[in-house]
């Protein structure tokens, strides 16, 4: 029994730990990157992974503190205190940083402001700085803010492990060569790097929204902080741009399906299987105010595109009332904008229910070649929905094994399964199709 109760303690200390991680791991990485300077980015990154670490070893026996996040920032600032004194590399810290470390306060760091946005929203801004890379920029926005792992950044990139670690490794030695600040870029150099930032942030979002690896299809948490992102810049003086305001709207958009995107027993629900009820409608209300500040300028983003196809789904009470039209209308002047074999996916999806399945086919297989959905599981998946539609069911599972053969997330490849098992079990006229949220 003793056993037993030790066992579930250091499971919910493990659960804590891994929940503080999610949540503060890339705030107390930016902060401490502030207070120490952007070249030493490797030795917050260093010293916030001691102090999950000593939190794994020490709360199962001493007990979780009242604070548990304001004792992992004291552990992080005391090991980072006692690098500081050891390391003569180092030597440039001066003895009142040291000293306002010690006394617990954030210390005269490079660009603390009144008007300076929070510590990870000018990570991310540093980390898009021109000089560096745009693959550089958002991998180690990603890694630093984000806390992702090389491994989810790759899948999410469609890129090798040794490719973005690479990248992220570049951008960390750009900014100490180019001695890049962590203020918040000048008013008319802002624009220069707000594209990246909106990009990380979706990147962000996305990641959160369907996890590319684990057990959980949805990170929640992720969702919160990339809205918790955008919602920073639009209402910055500087950044509160149409094309933000866009984004933010896309991202409510979305978030408004998560309570409706998993089942009972956690296997996922496409979009038809959804049930609408259980979308927020708090968030559609938000999507819509965004939706109507971004129409307040004349450019025409991504973003603009993406919330207003997002805004038919949100508008419409079920999938026979969509305006599907109107969506493929979108995705047309969206590929304009951004040639993308994913967006080409999506796209396929719509002009199925706009046109049925054989039209929808010859479009897919114009896209199958690119080397970029070579892995990419909703290739063959969506390949396999078309094909049960028009009663191929042999030649539909033959793709369903083929999309099970690519990484995607616990959930996702449940889903498959499920897919496939109905084909081979019985012969249905469709099976729904994949996760594509168009």
């Amino acid at each position: 029994m003793q056993e037993s109760s030790n066992s579930r303690s250091d499971s919910r200390i493990d659960g804590l730990v891994d929940h503080l991680f999610r949540h503060q791991a890339g705030q107390m990485v930016s902060t401490l990157t502030r207070i120490f300077g952007p070249r030493h980015i490797d030795l917050a990154e260093e010293v916030v992974q001691d102090a999950l670490l000593k939190a794994l070893q020490i709360w199962p026996f001493r007990g979780i503190p009242e604070n548990p996040s304001g004792w992992l920032v004291q552990v992080a600032k005391n090991r980072a205190l006692d690098l500081l004194r050891r390391e003569s590399s180092l030597q440039s810290i001066s003895q009142e940083l040291l000293r306002s470390l010690s006394a617990g306060e954030p210390g005269p760091g490079p660009g603390h402001s009144s008007e300076a946005l929070d510590d990870e929203l000018n990570m991310i801004f540093m980390a898009c700085h021109p000089s560096i890379p745009r693959e550089s920029r958002i991998a180690l926005t990603l890694k630093t803010v984000g806390g992702f792992g090389i491994r989810e950044i790759a899948r999410a990139f469609l890129a090798r492990d040794s490719a973005i670690a690479q990248r992220v490794v570049r951008a960390k030695r750009l900014i100490r060569e180019k001695q890049i600040t962590f203020d918040l870029p000048d008013p008319k150099e802002l624009p220069a790097r707000l594209d990246s930032v909106l990009e990380v942030i979706y990147l962000l979002f996305n990641e959160g929204y369907t996890a590319h690896t684990g057990e959980n299809l949805v990170r929640r948490d992720l969702c919160e902080e990339a809205i918790r992102l955008g919602g920073l810049l639009v209402t910055h003086n500087a950044s509160g741009l149409p094309k933000c305001h866009a984004l933010l709207a896309l991202m409510f958009f979305q978030a408004a399906r998560l309570p409706a995107r998993i089942g009972k027993d956690g296997e996922l629900l496409t979009l038809a299987e959804q049930d609408r009820a259980l979308w927020d409608r708090r968030s559609i209300g938000r999507g819509f105010y965004h939706l109507d500040r971004a129409a307040e300028g004349s450019e025409m983003t991504e973003y603009h595109l993406q919330a207003a196809i997002a805004a038919c789904h949100a508008a419409a009470e079920s999938r026979e009332t969509t305006d599907w039209g109107r969506i493929v209308q979108l995705y047309d002047r969206l590929q304009e904008l951004n040639p993308s074999p994913v967006v080409a996916l999506n796209r396929v999806v719509a002009l199925s229910k706009l046109y049925g399945p054989e039209a929808a086919i010859e479009e897919l297989e114009k896209i199958s070649e690119h080397a970029a959905l070579g892995h990419y599981h909703l290739l063959p998946a969506t390949m396999g929905v078309l094909l049960s539609e028009l009663g191929e069911i042999e030649k539909a599972a033959v793709f369903y094994r083929q999309a099970l053969d690519c990484p995607c997330s616990d959930p996702e490849r449940r889903f498959l399964l499920k897919k496939l098992e109905a084909l081979t079990g019985r012969q249905p006229r469709g099976s729904g199709h994949p996760r594509s949220e168009i």
